[in-house]
C-alpha cells in the first residue's frame, strides 16, 4: 500500500489493548482484554449487564486507568506516532454515555442547545466564549445533519431524554473526533430518532473514523457496523466480522430468554378497589417558560395499568413527574391524589409510590452503597439523612434480592454498570410495597434477561392491585394487563382511554 493510500487512515486513532485489566473498589471489572481497533472499523460491543462494557469504553476514552499487570499495554497510534499515555490525544477521543448526560441534570447546566453543541467546537464542559457567526453556521449545519435543527434555541433541560442524547451526539461530532465511543446511544430514542442516528452512522461510515457502539438490543446493531465484540464477566469471549448472517446470529444470542409479547387488558385479573389514585382536570404544566403539558383531563383508577407513549419531545417524562409531584399545574387546572388533601405534604403521597426514572438515577450520590440507595426509598429521599437502621437494611437487602441484585448490595453506585444501577432503582421503588408504580423508560440499558425478570416483577405487582403508569417507546414492554393508554404529541393527549386493539403487523410510529 502506498503512503498516499495510508494517509487518510493516519488521520484517525487506532488502539491496541494487550492483557489489560481493571480493578475498581477491590473488584476485578476487566480481565486480560486483548483488542485492536483500527481506522475504518466500526465495532458493536455487546454483553449482559455488569459485563464491563461501560468501563471498557471509559478505559478506551482515558477516563479510567488500567490496573498494572505484567505484559499489559494500552497503546494508541495517531498521525504516525505511538502513545502509551493517551492524555496527549485524549481531546481527539469522543465519548457519549449516560453519565455525561446525567451531569447536565446534576449540575443544572441548562444552556441553549446551540451553546451545548458549541462546547464541542471549543472542547469545554460548559460555554465559556460567545459563538462566532461562522461557528453558529457550522452548528446549524451539524444539527441539520442530525435533523434536529428545530431544537437549536431550546434549553437543554427542557428537552426529552432522547432529544438530549441527540444533542450530545451533535456536540461530540462538532469536535471532529478521531475515535468515537458511543455507550447505549439508542437508549430513550423513539423510532424516528433511532432512524436519525442510523442515518448519521451511515454518513460517518463514508470516512475511516473508527467507532465503538455498545448496546443490548439486537435491533440497534447498525447496518454500517463492520465488527462485533462480545464481553462477558469482564472477558472478551468473541470477536468477529459482521455480515447479514452473523447479525442474525448475534440477535438470537443476545435475546437469551424468550420475551413474551404483552397482551392488553387481562380480563381475569381481580377487580381493582373503587376510587381514583390520581385525577387531572384541565392540567397545563410549564417548564422554563415553555408549556410542556396542555389541557389534560383524565382519571387513573386504583389497579389500572396505563401505558404512556409518543415521540421524543411529547413530554412523557413531564407527565410522570407531574403525577409524582415534582411538577405543578398552572392556575385554572387541578390534580387530586388519593389521601392527599389541601395542606398535606406531597412527601406523604410519594412514600406510597415507587418511581423509576432516568433523572432519579442521575440524582443519587455516586458514593452511596446500593443498599443505602434502596433504603432511601422508604423515605422518598435522595440518599439518607442518617444511617439506615437494622430493619431498613433487612428490607433493602430483600428488595435487592427480588430485583436480582443481592450480590451488589455493598458496592457503591460508582462501581455499578448502568443496568445494575437500574436494578437498584427497581429495588428502591419496590422496597415499601407501593400502592402505585411510576416507570419512565424503566428498561433502558438492560439486557434481555434482566428486562424479562423486572417485567415479571412489575406484572406481579399489577396482579396484586398496584396501580402502574409506564412510559416507553417499545410496545413489547407494555405489562400484561395494560388497561389504558395515553398517547401524547407535543404535550397534548391525542388519545386517552382504554387500550386500542391493533391489527396484527401494524405498529404505530414512535412506539
Amino acid at each position: 500500500m502506498t503512503a498516499k493510500r495510508r494517509r487518510p487512515h493516519a488521520r484517525y486513532i487506532s488502539v491496541e489493548l494487550r492483557q489489560v485489566r481493571l480493578v475498581l473498589d477491590g473488584r476485578r471489572v476487566l480481565r486480560g482484554i486483548d483488542w485492536r481497533i483500527r481506522p475504518g472499523q466500526r465495532w458493536v460491543l455487546m454483553g449482559p449487564n455488569g459485563a464491563g462494557k461501560t468501563q471498557l469504553l471509559k478505559l478506551l476514552a482515558a477516563d479510567v486507568w488500567p490496573s498494572g499487570a505484567p505484559r499489559s499495554a494500552r497503546r494508541y497510534r495517531y498521525r504516525g506516532e505511538s502513545f502509551d499515555d493517551p492524555y496527549g490525544i485524549k481531546g481527539e477521543i469522543a465519548y457519549v454515555g449516560a453519565e455525561r448526560q446525567d451531569r447536565y441534570e446534576h449540575y443544572e447546566w441548562n444552556h441553549r442547545v446551540e451553546s451545548v453543541v458549541g462546547t464541542g467546537l471549543h472542547r469545554t464542559e460548559i460555554p465559556l466564549d460567545p459563538l462566532t457567526v461562522r461557528e453558529r453556521a457550522r452548528i446549524r449545519a451539524l444539527l441539520r445533519r442530525l435533523r434536529i435543527e428545530a431544537l437549536a434555541r431550546r434549553r437543554f433541560l427542557t428537552l426529552s431524554y432522547g432529544e438530549r442524547r441527540l444533542v450530545l451526539l451533535a456536540r461530540v461530532l462538532a469536535s471532529r473526533p478521531k475515535l468515537l465511543l458511543l455507550d447505549e446511544l439508542f437508549n430513550g430514542l423513539d423510532q424516528r430518532n433511532r432512524e436519525r442516528v442510523q442515518h448519521c452512522l451511515r454518513l460517518l461510515s463514508r470516512s475511516a473514523l473508527p467507532w465503538v457502539l455498545s448496546t443490548h438490543r439486537a435491533a440497534d446493531i447498525p447496518a454500517a457496523a463492520t465488527h462485533l465484540c462480545r464481553l462477558e464477566a469482564g472477558r472478551i469471549t468473541a470477536r468477529q466480522r459482521l455480515d447479514a448472517r452473523r447479525r442474525r446470529a448475534a440477535a438470537a444470542a443476545e435475546a437469551g430468554a424468550p420475551i413474551r409479547a404483552a397482551r392488553p387488558a387481562v380480563a381475569a385479573r381481580a377487580a381493582a378497589p373503587a376510587g381514583a389514585m390520581i385525577a387531572l382536570r384541565a392540567a397545563d404544566v410549564w417548564r422554563e417558560g415553555v408549556r410542556v403539558l396542555r389541557d389534560l383531563t383524565l382519571q387513573i383508577g386504583r389497579g389500572d395499568c396505563w401505558d404512556v407513549h409518543g415521540a421524543n419531545g411529547s413530554d412523557k417524562s413531564s407527565f410522570v413527574q407531574l403525577l409524582y409531584g415534582d411538577l405543578s399545574i398552572a392556575q385554572g387546572g387541578s390534580i387530586r391524589r388519593a389521601g392527599i388533601e389541601s395542606g398535606v405534604p406531597i412527601e406523604l403521597f410519594k412514600r406510597h409510590v415507587g418511581l423509576v426514572a432516568p433523572e432519579l438515577q442521575a440524582m443519587h450520590p455516586r458514593y452511596l452503597r446500593a443498599e443505602e440507595a434502596v433504603a432511601s426509598g422508604l423515605h422518598a429521599s435522595i440518599g439518607l439523612n442518617e444511617p439506615a437502621g437494622r430493619s431498613e437494611r433487612v428490607r433493602a437487602r430483600r428488595a435487592l434480592r427480588q430485583a436480582g441484585a443481592a450480590a451488589i448490595a455493598q458496592r457503591p453506585l460508582r462501581a455499578l454498570s448502568y443496568g445494575q444501577q437500574r436494578r437498584v432503582l427497581f429495588a428502591r421503588a419496590l422496597i415499601h410495597e407501593p400502592d402505585m408504580l411510576l416507570l419512565d423508560e424503566p428498561y433502558a440499558g438492560l439486557d434481555a434477561r434482566t428486562r424479562l425478570g423486572l417485567r415479571m416483577r412489575v406484572e406481579r405487582a399489577l396482579e396484586s392491585g398496584v396501580t402502574v403508569v409506564i412510559a416507553t417507546h417499545h410496545r413489547e414492554e407494555w405489562p400484561q394487563g395494560t388497561t389504558h393508554e395515553l398517547e401524547l404529541m407535543r404535550g397534548r393527549a391525542v388519545y386517552c382511554g382504554r387500550v386500542r386493539r391493533r391489527a396484527p403487523g401494524r405498529a404505530r410510529q414512535g412506539k
